[in-house]
């Protein structure tokens, strides 16, 4: 290779003319030196295979409305040629050009458009949590409200407190009964209950001029307070074990605890 051709290779003008940046002269020249030695013919066409290689290999795929309108340009774009023998069509060059460029704004649109997306699911995360946010807040202000509630009938004048512990039969059974009966309520704590069998419950009644009247079950999951059926005029409290599920009749044999409230 002499000297004059390797003096061209290193001068950048071919990158300069794949690029389509190349002045008149300039442009001349290249095509010049490309028809008349191979070794430029060479390296144009290397430099042209990389530059492919290297745009599909970084092609991003864009909104299909945007390639079909860069597609509709470029075959609307009047095709160029030179008169020159052996030279080749310029209008190669151009749509090699338009092609970088089109990669270019595709992916730039591209990724402007990943970035909305992800600020609208970043948007929709937030609004989420902040629903659900709001919906804790409204949560725990009920439950509030259930507390506050409880604390003013508890510390009510009117309501009494009854403590229930167990007998022989039921040593560690304790629970509290809060009664008002000006606002006709009635609550129960279970503090403690023994463990029974899995086919026998506790059963509270409410003592009613010697009928006794359910009040419902008791179990280790009403350690809080739970209203209870208030019963006027009764003359106490009653606990007793029962068959699994309760009993109609109160077994009075099986009574662990109980209270007089008058």
């Amino acid at each position: 290779m002499n000297e004059k051709i390797t003096t061209f290779l290193n001068s950048g003008l071919l990158d300069k003319y794949l690029m389509g940046t190349t002045t008149v002269a300039e442009t001349e020249q290249v095509e010049t030196y490309i028809s008349k030695y191979p070794e430029v013919q060479n390296a144009y066409n290397t430099l042209q295979y990389n530059l492919e290689i290297v745009a599909k290999s970084n092609a991003v795929e864009a909104p299909k409305h945007v390639l079909n309108n860069i597609l509709q340009e470029l075959d609307n774009a009047p095709v160029v040629t030179l008169n020159t023998k052996g030279k080749y069509k310029k209008w190669y060059k151009l749509s090699i050009a338009a092609s970088v460029s089109a990669l270019l704004f595709a992916a730039t649109t591209l990724y402007f458009y990943n970035q909305n997306q992800k600020l609208q699911n970043d948007t929709l995360v937030v609004d989420e949590e902040i629903f659900d946010l709001r919906s804790d807040i409204e949560e725990n202000n009920k439950k509030l409200d259930a507390i506050m509630e409880q604390f003013r009938r508890l510390n009510d004048p009117e309501t009494y407190k009854y403590i229930i512990q167990g007998n022989e039969r039921a040593r560690d059974l304790k629970t509290v009964a809060y009664i008002n009966p000006k606002q006709k309520t009635s609550m129960i704590d279970v503090v403690s209950l023994p463990q029974l069998p899995e086919e026998q419950c506790y059963q509270i009644w409410a003592d009613l001029q010697g009928k006794m009247v359910s009040l419902g079950i008791l179990s280790e999951a009403d350690r809080q307070l739970k209203r209870i059926p208030f019963t006027e005029n009764a003359r106490g409290l009653n606990i007793t074990i029962e068959p699994k599920g309760g009993n109609a009749v109160a077994s009075l044999e099986n009574t662990v605890a109980e209270i007089s409230l008058q």
